[in-house]
């Protein structure tokens, strides 16, 4: 089955996982990291894109929804609608902390960030 820009509904993590991010101005802001899963609903929670730092030391963290995340060919990533000023200013945290309290609090406070429709309701 294809996603509405064409593309497979199915995909493997490891596929996803050191993809690089882009914004809208074809600038990469980043790569993914990992990508959460919602064991509850059987949905992808967020996708992890790392932000920043140098050499593994001072990267941030960004939850992204993935309903955010739009593979484009031509760039061999994702490209999201989020400036650099946006994603450093979104909510972020150590990749280990993003899943705390069963990842619903940093999933709730992305989805109001980014004003993406829940899956969860």
């Amino acid at each position: 089955m294809s996603t509405s820009t064409g593309h497979t509904s199915a995909i493997r993590a490891s596929k996803v996982i050191g993809t690089s991010v882009y914004n809208t101005s074809g600038e990469k802001i980043g790569k993914v990291e990992d990508v959460v899963l919602d064991k509850q609903s059987n949905n992808i929670m967020f996708a992890v894109v790392g932000f920043g730092g140098f050499l593994g030391m001072n990267e941030k963290f960004h939850p992204l929804p993935w309903s955010t995340l739009d593979y484009q060919k031509q760039h061999e990533g994702y490209v999201v609608n989020v400036t650099k000023q946006q994603l450093e200013a979104a909510p972020a945290d150590e990749i280990d902390q993003l899943t705390r309290s069963d990842g619903s609090t940093m999933r709730d406070e992305v989805y109001d960030y980014y004003k993406a429709p829940r899956y969860w309701q």
